[in-house]
Parts: C-alpha cells; structure tokens; sequence
C-alpha cells in the first residue's frame, strides 16, 4: 500500500491541546488538587438524575427533535419572561445545543464568512478565536485592563469598520469573574444602532452572580436583542458538564441561520436529558438559590487564604477566582503553574493563555466549584506559598 502523503495546510495551525485539558492531565498524573478546569467536584441533584432514568426507562432514547424537546425550548422560554419580562417564541427562537461551545461554533459558522471581522476582549474563552479563524473571520482582539477588566468602549467604536460582522461578550466572564454592568449594555446598544452587526453574548454563568448584582443579558435590551445569538449551559448551571446539554437563543431570522448548521453538525441532542431538564426547570429555585450556593464557596475559600501572599479582589460571578502571585515569585504565570501543580499538588490556569500576545499578568484561575472540604485543602496548601 503506498503512503499517504499528508501535504494538505491546516485550518488551524497555531492551536494546539487546551491548556484546560493540559493542566487537568498534569493535575491527574501529580495527584494534585484540580481547581483548573471548570467543573464541579460534588454530584448533580439525585432528583434530576432520577428525573433522566425515568426518562430512559420511559421509551426517549431515540433522536429527539431537530431543535430540541418542545417541552424544554418552552420552558426556557417560560424561563425568560419571568425572570426578565421578554418572551421568545419556543418554536422558532430556541435551539437545544450539545452544550454552549457547540452553540458557539454554531453561531459563528451560521455568520461569519471569509474576511469578516469579529472583535472579542481578552482575556477571552479559548473557543472564539480558533472558531472565528476556521471560518475565514479575522479576529480583533481588545485587551482588557487586568486591574479591572472593564470595556473601553471608545476604544471598540474606534475598531469597527466595514467587515465587523460580530461582537462576542461574555457576562459573567470567564476568566475574570467580572460582570457587564447596565452602562455597559447600553453603551453597546448605542455602539451597534444603525449597524448589521451581529452580538454574541456568552451567558453560560447567568446564574452564579454575587453580591446583589443583577445578570444583564442581552435580552433586556431591545436593540441588542434584535441582534443577538445568547448561548448557555446546563452543564454550567446544574452541576453536569458532562452531560453536555446547553441553548441559544436568537430572534427568529437568526434561529432560522443558527438551525442551518445545527442540523448538519450535531442535528440533535440527548432525548432523556432534555425531558428530565424540561420538568427540572419547572422549579425555579433549582436555578435561582445557585447564586447563594456559590457565594458560600467563594466567600468561605477567600476567607481562608486572606493571610496569604496572594492578592485578589473578590469574583462578581461564575464560579472562578482570579489570584495574583506578584508577591510570591518572577516566574511566568504557566511556569508557576505547572509548578504549583507539581510540587504543592494543587492546579490551576494561567491567564496569560487567553490574554493577546499571551500577556503575563502573575494572575492565576482556581475554580471554587468544590465541596467545602476540597477548598479547605486548597487554602491550607496556598497558604504555605
């Protein structure tokens, strides 16, 4: 048999393994402590699991529908107006996604073409840009302020040109923890009327916000929402990434777009975990006393390493939180990393990844999403840094 001959370029030539699954590799080789990758260490609830068996033994364990179980796209529809007053037709607004990446890919595919130009703000989720770049988009990155992470918005108008053809913003935001505020979205509003550009917004931590705040979707905002593909994860909200089940929500000629590729990438999504999610969410503290669960978390593990070297400032959502090691050593934030891993047994994600021309800040993420008793060891071993 002759040889293949492997000449062809590759669509993605400078990316390479996620650090996310880089440092979760290097935690589990160094039994060490993984608070890098962002998921939960304690179960999903008993009764929604319960509720996905029930399912099975029920008989919908084949393809649900295309767009997902009309029983769910209602109830997130449900969902929407009583927590932000704005309806979105199930029928035509909602798509069932195998997880927000993949409503992510879904919407960029869906829009961007050859030399469009997409402007994100870094540090940025590491599956914009190679998504963006498959497609033939460009992207423009706007490096954020590392002291605060806020958006200047005069610096986005100064970028826009005749090939934007999307914004991608991210609220709450991974990596930073910070929130887009009221100002903000209404400064986007502004920035976008009379444009056909089209928004992006991640919104896959709705529901893990500190402090009082209030989530600012895109939805709320009639002039954003006309415009705007919002993706989010039930993985994310209910303690389940593996089950791989997320949505977007785009207004109707959006959807029909969205829908185009969905059909041919992943056509549909888990039957019984979709009936099981649909009955879930008809009780609305499942998902409303999250922001009190993960306050708890993050309060208890920032009250734990208060006397150490690093410096932080407390998360306003998702269930990260950036630490500074300025103090502690010179190394860079990847070097440091791996040595924390290796040495101290606890993991966790240097930002500089995310960041434009991988910017070292001396700022590590550690995911709080544990038990109680996995952060107490967490702190035990950071205070000895």
């Amino acid at each position: 048999m002759p040889n293949y001959n492997n000449s062809f370029s590759s669509k993605l030539p400078n990316v390479s393994t996620s650090i996310f699954s880089v440092m979760s590799a290097l935690a589990h080789k160094e039994k060490a402590l993984n608070l890098s990758q962002g998921f939960p260490n304690f179960e999903s609830d008993n009764n929604l699991i319960e509720l996905v068996n029930n399912a099975m033994f029920n008989g919908k364990n084949q393809y649900a529908p295309m767009p997902g179980i009309f029983s769910l796209r209602k109830a997130i529809s449900d969902k929407m107006e009583n927590l932000y007053q704005v309806r979105y037709n199930p029928e035509t607004e909602i798509t069932i996604t195998a997880g927000a990446t993949q409503a992510i890919f879904t919407a960029i595919a869906a829009t961007i073409s050859k030399d469009d130009e997409v402007i994100i703000f870094k540090p940025a989720y590491d599956c914009y840009e190679p998504t963006i770049e498959l497609f033939g988009g460009k992207t423009i990155a706007v490096q954020l302020n590392p002291e605060d992470f806020k958006i200047d918005w005069q610096l986005v108008k100064s970028l826009i040109t005749e090939k934007t053809k999307m914004i991608i913003v991210n609220t709450p935001h991974n990596p930073s923890g910070k929130i887009l505020t009221k100002d903000d979205m209404t400064q986007l509003e502004t920035l976008l009327k009379n444009t056909n550009i089209v928004l992006l917004s991640d919104e896959v931590y709705e529901h893990i916000i500190f402090d009082g705040e209030k989530h600012q979707t895109a939805a709320l905002y009639p002039g954003l929402a006309e415009r705007t593909f919002i993706t989010a994860s039930f993985g994310k909200t209910f303690h389940n990434t593996g089950w791989k089940v997320g949505y977007c929500i785009a207004p109707k000629e959006l959807t029909h777009e969205f829908r185009k590729v969905h059909q041919f990438n992943v056509f549909s999504v888990n039957h019984p975990t979709q009936v099981a999610l649909a009955e879930y969410l008809k009780t609305p503290s499942n998902y409303l006393e999250l922001n009190a669960f993960y306050q708890h978390k993050r309060d208890l593990f920032l009250s734990l390493i208060k006397e150490s070297r690093f410096e932080f400032s407390p998360s306003k959502g998702t269930y990260f939180q950036l630490l500074n090691f300025k103090n502690i050593t010179e190394e860079n934030d990847y070097d440091f990393a791996v040595k924390l891993t290796q040495k101290y047994k606890i993991a966790s994600i240097p930002i500089s990844v995310f960041n434009e021309n991988t910017l070292d800040t001396k700022v590590l993420r550690f995911c709080f999403a544990k038990t109680d008793e996995t952060l107490k060891q967490a702190a035990e071993i950071l205070n000895t840094i």
